[in-house]
């Protein structure tokens, strides 16, 4: 320490000595300043122009009392700050007010401080306030986590988009053409952008609005911003200073006269750092300002508390200054500042965060964290996760992911319980764990009818197909909404205002909203789109809103939709009996079809087995298919039926999938391939281990193979006799399979019976999924429905035998 003072002195003398060779004499700054005629003459005229009171202008300044205001007019001194502030208020130079005196003219820029080196000052400061900063900004209190986590256990660097997504002009038809599975993939939600790291950014832009969706990790970026320059990785030679402009907000509604610098400095005069040394590391720009949360600035003051930040900025200009601020909020321009964006998670950021927190958050070892990450990011990325894949992009709800996966190593059977979690979180508990309290845009806002409304955007909008809406659209949509409900007004012009600012509203509080280009809306993930119709219709789930509903049983994208009206439906005995009715008239309106349906029930009552009667007609189904079609021999639905399908299968089920594969392998067999597939054809057709007891079968089928030339005979000789005989072969393959085993028919297939049959399929894929989701279902109904799965109604149509 006395090595330090030494130094300090030292260069404190060389100062001195060198403004004594200049010329300059040093003084001590004078504490006060007064107006001179024509200052106070052109300070009447800026305080006429304002049309402000004395008291509004002392409370504007952050005083108590008018008295240093009627001193300022008649020209007597005041204190040098509050001087500079009135100044600053009425929008006057101080240079121009001020009266020229001796004293005066031997002022120094600053104050006392300014003959001290300023380097020894910042660093003497960022000593005093690193424990203050380490209290603030090193911990995290997580949603459902008891405990607090350290930030640097948990924290990721965000990537930055310097360009803005809802300034983007885009045409709607574009977006409309990207589908819904793309609104939050990153080729959608980036389209052309390029995205830099926080630090980089921050390098960059000395000046900078950190624009982020409700959960993107804004206030953690900032947080690990101010500990990143404590521990002198970012601005080594900076002061950081992390304000929560909430509390800020909250501490001026107390006191009218706060200014943002006061409120600063009640926070670090309490460690030692005096006022003096707080405003020379300011006025010098040696601070890095972190304000967080311009959003939550809110309340009858919001204008007041915008205006102090705005002087306090253009005040102390010199510093690097970051502020932000929830995408959607509507605040007034910083002049000079540069709008950039938190963007969405990609798979890299996912894997990075779920090491970390299976790692910190969960406790586990290195080894087990690892592989409970790997496998976090594995489950994500199966098709039948891709919606929770889309709600991880956002730390907020990637860490409602890592919760739901934690406890079982996977995820739950459905997924339901996560959707609502994160409606939930959206809705109602992010807000309320920060203790923001938003202002109602209109009388009847409420929770509930946040949540009417946003069903109703969402049932509107997707039965139209529609997953982007223009913000004309989205006004009309809720105007209309607004017309039929009672206690509103009905004044057109005023409730298209009240509509744009219910947009901004939901978007600013809930980010259910997101303006994905100019002026063009859609819901932030589709899942809660999908969750939203499904709560409407099951608000009005009468007879004919369940037949419009089913009327969409072979639309994929509604297929989400009939799990979630499922699941949620008390009782669902109605909708399943409806889905089962649809189902049946697929195959009653094409005769082809169900001729098909009634041989594969015919088939497989023929053949011994141990499964579920379903499940080995789905079995039948899918191998009687052309090889072509794209369900051909897919056993998707036998083994979700029943499981023992993933072992072996019986004598009969293996003996007519092996002759099946062996007519499709025929079937496909060109003269050009024959050489190179001879062998594998010998050895489809080497089933004598499930013909033991079939005698008369396995003879048969020997004949048919004794046919097939020896492959030593040579290429051209082996093309030549499948130009000749391929067919003829095939054909004796595919009589011997239809007289004894009933398959192998050629349906001979149109395009449109291809639809169907693709239909039908579905169809029954999607009732089998119910049944699995269904929570209130009466037990009779349920077991009727798992035994007549591809079971079409007897009616007198002649079977194919």
């Amino acid at each position: 320490m006395f090595a330090i003072a030494l130094v300090f002195l030292y260069k404190l003398v060389y100062k001195l000595y060198k403004l004594y060779n200049n010329g300059q004499i040093v003084v001590m700054a004078k504490r006060s300043l007064q107006a001179s005629a024509e200052g106070i003459r052109k300070a009447k005229q800026a305080f006429k122009r304002k049309g402000w009171t004395q008291e509004y202008l002392a409370a504007e300044v952050g005083l108590e009392t008018r008295q240093s205001i009627w001193k300022f007019f008649t020209g007597k001194p005041i204190d040098r700050h509050v001087f500079n502030d009135i100044c600053f208020a009425l929008e006057l130079e101080t240079a121009e007010i001020f009266q020229q005196s001796v004293e005066n003219s031997l002022y120094l820029e600053g104050d006392e401080y300014s003959l001290i080196d300023i380097d020894l000052l910042v660093q003497k400061l960022r000593s005093i306030h690193h424990d203050k900063i380490q209290a603030q900004c090193s911990t995290l209190h997580l949603l459902d986590i008891a405990r607090p986590i350290l930030l640097n256990d948990i924290y990721i660097d965000v990537n930055i988009s310097e360009e803005i997504s809802s300034k983007r002009w885009l045409d709607i038809q574009d977006l409309q053409k990207l589908g819904s599975h793309n609104i939050n993939s990153p080729i959608f939600t980036q389209r052309d952008q390029k995205s830099i790291g926080g630090l980089e950014a921050l390098k960059k832009y000395s000046k900078m609005i950190l624009l982020g969706k409700l959960g993107s990790g804004k206030t953690t970026f900032l947080q690990s911003v101010a500990l990143s320059c404590t521990q002198g990785i970012f601005q080594p030679n900076y002061l950081p200073i992390f304000v929560n402009l909430k509390n800020f907000a909250e501490d001026a509604k107390d006191s009218r006269q706060l200014s943002l610098f006061k409120y600063i400095l009640d926070h670090v005069m309490n460690f030692g750092i005096t006022e003096g040394e707080l405003r020379t590391v300011l006025s010098h720009g040696r601070a890095l300002i972190l304000l967080d949360g311009l959003n939550e600035i809110i309340g009858q003051n919001h204008e007041k508390n915008i205006n102090k930040i705005h002087g306090f900025i253009q005040k102390f200009y010199k510093n690097q200054i970051v502020i932000t601020c929830r995408t959607g909020t509507n605040y007034s321009n910083f002049h000079g500042f540069t709008e950039v964006e938190i963007t969405d998670f990609d798979k890299i950021k996912i894997t990075e965060f779920a090491n970390k927190w299976f790692l910190r958050v969960a406790n586990n070892s290195q080894e087990k964290s690892k592989f409970l990450a790997h496998k976090f990011v594995q489950r994500l990325e199966l098709e039948k996760n891709h919606r929770l894949l889309e709600l991880a992009n956002r730390p907020a709800l990637l860490i409602l992911c890592c919760l739901a996966f934690q406890s079982a190593a996977d995820f739950p059977f459905h997924h339901f319980e996560i959707y609502k979690q994160a409606l939930d979180l959206l809705l109602v508990r992010y807000d309320d764990v920060r203790v923001i309290q938003y202002s109602r845009t209109f009388t009847n806002l409420s929770l509930l009818h946040k949540i009417k409304l946003l069903s109703h955007i969402a049932a509107i909008s997707f039965h139209q197909g529609d997953y982007f809406l223009t913000e004309t659209k989205l006004q009309q949509v809720i105007t209309e909404y607004l017309l039929h409900q009672s206690n509103t007004i009905t004044d057109t012009d005023a409730l298209e205002l009240e509509s744009t600012a219910i947009i901004k509203t939901i978007e600013l509080q809930h980010g259910l909203l997101v303006e994905r280009a100019k002026g063009v809306y859609s819901f932030s993930h589709l899942i809660l789109q999908e969750y939203f119709i499904a709560r409407e219709i099951v608000a009005n789930a009468n007879n004919q809103m369940l037949q419009e509903l089913v009327s969409h049983l072979s639309d994929q994208r509604w297929h989400e939709v009939f799990l979630l009206v499922v699941w949620m439906l008390q009782p669902v005995d109605n909708l399943l009996k409806l889905i089962k009715e649809k189902i049946d008239n697929i195959a009653i309106g094409n005769r082809r079809l169900y001729h098909f349906i009634q041989w594969v029930e015919h088939k497989s009552a023929q053949v011994s087995y141990i499964y579920h009667p379903a499940s080995v007609r789905a079995f039948y189904f899918s191998i009687a298919l052309p090889p072509e079609h794209p369900l051909a021999c897919n056993q998707d639905l036998a083994i979700s039926l029943e499981h023992q399908f993933t072992g072996s299968l019986s004598i009969d089920l293996a003996l007519d999938l092996a002759l099946t594969n062996a007519l499709a392998m025929s079937m496909t067999m060109t003269a050009d391939i024959f050489f190179a597939r001879l062998s594998t054809l010998n050895l489809a057709l080497d089933l004598k281990h499930l013909l033991v007891n079939q005698v008369s079968l396995h003879n048969s089928l020997q004949n048919i193979k004794n046919q097939l030339p020896s492959s030593t005979q040579g290429r051209e000789y082996l093309r030549d006799w499948w130009l000749s005989n391929g067919q003829a072969w095939t054909e004796e393959l595919r009589d011997l399979m239809i007289n004894e085993r009933k398959i192998g028919i050629d349906w001979q297939f149109v395009q449109q019976d291809l639809q169907d049959l693709q239909k039908y399929w579905d169809a029954n894929k999607l009732l089998i999924d119910c049944l699995k989701f269904a929570r209130d279902i009466s037990p009779t109904l349920r077991y009727e429905l798992e035994t007549s799965l591809f079971l079409a109604k007897q009616y007198q149509l002649n079977v194919i035998m």
